[in-house]
């Protein structure tokens, strides 16, 4: 049986018990273990993972671990360009589609809000968000790690946050997509794209007020929902505002990492 030292980097050290994070440890490794394999079975799920290490050298999951290996693993980096070391995915780790577990519907509305193409729907069981994640490239987001360790989910992120405004802002942050915001461009309800209507169209859906105050209105071709900026928009829009903003920097402890 082969033993292999590990050292987890950033924000994968949240996955680690506490005796673990942010030093190295040696664990013994089952026999024909992958890196994949081993990192899961310490509690990282491979999504989480933009660059793995081998005694210095850059390899993809399926690498055999041998006695003795030194591994460093990484999460994405912000402010380095790593793409010519990355061995582990066939194609680039960030798309700009989502698809969200059952517990982050309000963190899919706010995504849909700022113009990010997101499927929610409660009734999805993993295996479903895995097959439609797997065949249409999304971005699975979820606070279970457990769905981030299924083998056909190739690109997902593990959400922190507990309510779905900071939700909003730690994946804009992390995924850097301030510059790709396209606020109220989807609908809320149907994640299809809004189409301007004439004011003529819809008059009789109206509230006076809204007749008597708006000019401009959009409209959803599947649920003929119709939005314009009103109150409610304008608190929307305060939202994507607070979430493109940069997130405040993490105060230096004794380890930088």
């Amino acid at each position: 049986m082969a033993t292999a030292t590990f050292r987890f980097y950033e924000e994968l050290n949240d996955f680690l018990p506490a005796a673990r994070r942010r030093r190295e440890f040696s664990v013994a490794c089952a026999r024909d273990a992958t890196a994949k394999h081993m990192i899961e079975a310490l509690g990282v799920p491979h999504t989480e993972v933009e660059l793995i290490l081998v005694n210095g050298e850059s390899v993809g999951f399926e690498r055999l671990l041998r006695d003795e290996d030194r591994v460093a693993v990484y999460p994405k980096f912000e402010a380095l360009d790593v793409t010519p070391l990355l061995r582990v995915r066939e194609r680039p780790l960030r798309s700009l589609r989502f698809i969200a577990d059952a517990h982050l519907g309000g963190l899919a509305r706010l995504l849909r809000m700022a113009g990010f193409d997101t499927l929610y729907d409660n009734g999805w069981r993993d295996g479903d968000i895995a097959e439609i994640a797997a065949r249409e490239n999304r971005i699975v987001l979820t606070r279970d790690r457990e769905l981030l360790k299924l083998r056909r989910i190739t690109h997902g992120c593990y959400v922190h946050a507990l309510r779905p405004p900071l939700q909003l802002r730690e994946i804009m942050a992390r995924l850097d997509l301030a510059r790709s915001a396209r606020p109220f461009s989807l609908c809320l309800l149907c994640n299809a794209p809004l189409q301007p209507i004439d004011k003529a169209a819809v008059a009789d859906q109206l509230p006076p007020s809204v007749r008597d105050s708006q000019q401009q209105f959009t409209t959803c071709s599947i649920c003929h929902r119709v939005y314009w900026q009103g109150s409610h928009w304008r608190r929307m829009q305060q939202c994507v505002a607070d979430a493109q903003a940069p997130c405040p920097a993490p105060r230096a402890t004794g380890d930088p990492s």
